[in-house]
């Protein structure tokens, strides 16, 4: 049997593109190459696709292909120009490393789905209720996992500081990496963070803060078939976590640190788990996602977001639980992979 024709599909459009391309370096560097043959399709920041050597060195003014991923499922796979036409490269997966906007959120994997080409992670739908913080808080608290109380305000609508009780974080409702995103305490900082989140979304997300440890949990699977790595716990010095805002994020953050595993009870390890996992499922999710809770002093465990495509960095959260728990980046991946083959839940 050959190897598996992979196309791996990283940068974006996204503000989360420079942590893509981070991303599917790690990919790339654990990728086991004698079961995987890597097509490597970069998407420039001004949103052209390439088909080029890999995520090394500078992809995006490099010696590459122009070359997309073809709609059409009779090619299932790439079309790639070369000198003038365009010859087609089969594929039997897509891993696609993309974080944030029309990578995350529904869109990279509505075409997948239009292509026929299997791939690894949350379907259109899934993405969809992930990206959306709003509508992650809903599906998760009819499943009974608490969420923080709430306020959504669309373009165009105004807000009344006087009717918020403070402190409140405001955010881009539909995007990732803390982007956009401010701690509010008193009403006349208000206005100005929600400006700040209109860069970035018009849909504007106000929630009351949480006072509790930020728990991530990292989870690799589907349906009743889930493995969670080690807990982490956010442990923060001042402000919030914001990790890949970070000018040297490999070397540490100025506000926190990942303690891997959480230093936390073995009662509340449990809790945590638990309901990070029915948030997974609730949601719809496959594949790969971590799942970012706060524990309060009383034992509460409250949901805070969900990341289907969470970063593969270096210094990121998700392998280092995975790590932590005994399993390889190479182990995420040829799991994750062999899911999306399987066919399963699509």
């Amino acid at each position: 049997m050959g190897k598996v024709k992979i196309g791996i599909v990283f940068g974006g459009r996204s503000e989360e593109h420079f942590v893509s391309v981070k991303s599917a370096r790690e990919v790339a560097r654990n990728l086991d190459t004698e079961k995987y043959e890597p097509f490597y399709l970069g998407i420039t920041k001004s949103g052209a696709w390439q088909l080029c050597d890999g995520p090394e060195g500078d992809w995006e003014s490099g010696n590459c292909r122009p070359a997309v991923l073809a709609p059409d499922s009779s090619v299932h796979g790439l079309l790639v120009q070369e000198q003038g036409r365009y010859e087609t490269v089969r594929l039997d997966v897509v891993l696609p490393v993309l974080h944030g906007t029309l990578g995350e959120d529904g869109a990279m994997q509505g075409l997948l789905e239009l292509s026929g080409i299997p791939y690894v992670g949350c379907d259109v739908q899934s993405s969809v209720l992930c990206m959306d913080k709003s509508l992650s808080y809903i599906v998760a608290r009819s499943a009974g996992i608490a969420t923080p109380n709430f306020w959504i305000f669309l373009a165009g609508e105004e807000i009344d500081p006087d009717e918020l009780t403070y402190p409140v974080f405001v955010k881009p409702a539909r995007s990732g990496s803390a982007f956009g995103v401010t701690k509010v305490s008193r009403k006349e900082e208000l206005l100005d963070a929600v400006e700040s989140a209109r860069q970035y979304d018009t849909k504007i997300l106000v929630e009351e803060a949480v006072v509790g440890s930020e728990i991530g949990c990292a989870i690799l699977g589907e349906g009743p078939n889930l493995i969670a790595g080690e807990l982490d716990r956010i442990a923060l010095s001042h402000g919030f976590f914001r990790i890949h805002q970070e000018d040297q994020p490999e070397t540490g953050s100025e506000n926190s640190m990942a303690i891997v595993p959480a230093d936390i009870s073995d009662a509340s390890r449990r809790l945590v788990e638990e309901a990070a996992k029915t948030v997974y499922r609730a949601l719809g999710c496959k594949g790969l996602s971590r799942v970012d809770m706060f524990l309060k002093e009383d034992g509460e465990v409250v949901l805070n977001e969900v990341n289907t495509l969470p970063g593969l960095t270096s210094y990121s959260r998700y392998p280092r639980m995975m790590a932590a728990a005994g399993r390889s980046m190479t182990e995420v991946i040829d799991r994750a992979v062999a899911l999306a083959l399987s066919g399963e839940g699509r």
